[in-house]
């Protein structure tokens, strides 16, 4: 059954930041290219044993209440949109993206390969450098990883508690991308202030909907829980 559990990459996107003035992912249209480049439902046939529902919604996972696929609409496989935005991102003529680096922890590397392998084919480059997670929470912690792994795991059974993390006035964590959009912003506050359930799960909607649009994160996956029993059991 669903975990409530989305895995992911961040894009850090401050752009007072002098690591992300100097990186091309300051472009929304690279950072949505990305998120179009390479095949999540492959991703969890070969690498998950079909553990886990490819992330083609939002950041919000599959098992909260507010989670709805008609609602937000998040990114599926398309090379073909892949390159037609970095096209418009400058990029022509033999003209490609810098390669960009993805930090990930060493249990993740057959993740980051794959993934860079698809970028690849849609021309951009990715060079996965692993790292031990001490080091990478101390370096997204601080706004030193441009491009990294991570994960978010409920702490309570709650949308708010995932779109915490893009609220600009949060820092890292839980914020480690540094988004900043103001009209996310208003919608959070006002979803906080919201006593209906089914009326704040609509604004959860438009908040979430923002992010995947922006997209300062690249949802991989939502995770599952798996329980083993005997057959003998009963009762």
């Amino acid at each position: 059954h669903p975990s409530l559990k989305t895995e992911h990459l961040g894009i850090l996107v401050d752009c007072n930041n002098a690591l992300v003035k100097e990186s091309q992912k300051k472009k929304k249209k690279i950072r949505q290219a990305i998120n179009f480049g390479f095949n999540r439902k492959k991703m969890m046939l070969y690498l998950r044993n079909s553990i886990g529902t490819a992330a083609e919604s939002g950041f919000v996972p599959a098992g909260l209440p507010s989670f709805d696929t008609n609602a937000v609409k998040g990114y599926h496989y398309n090379p073909a949109k892949a390159r037609q935005l970095l096209t418009e991102a400058g990029f022509t003529n033999g003209n490609q993206p810098p390669i960009i680096k993805l930090l990930t922890i060493p249990i993740y590397a057959d993740l980051g390969s794959y993934i860079a392998n698809e970028l690849a084919q849609v021309g951009i480059k990715v060079q996965v450098e692993t790292v031990q997670k001490s080091l990478l929470l101390e370096q997204t912690s601080r706004s030193q990883a441009v491009f990294f792994r991570g994960s978010w795991i409920a702490d309570y059974p709650d949308a708010e508690n995932y779109l915490s993390v893009f609220y600009s006035k949060n820092p890292a964590p839980p914020n480690y991308t540094r988004y900043h959009n103001e009209t996310f912003d208003e919608l959070y506050e006002k979803a906080n202030a919201e006593a209906n359930d089914s009326l704040r799960y609509k604004i959860y909607q438009q908040m979430d909907q923002l992010v995947i649009n922006d997209a300062p994160v690249v949802p991989l996956w939502y995770d599952m829980a798996i329980h083993l029993v005997h057959t003998n059991i009963s009762g």
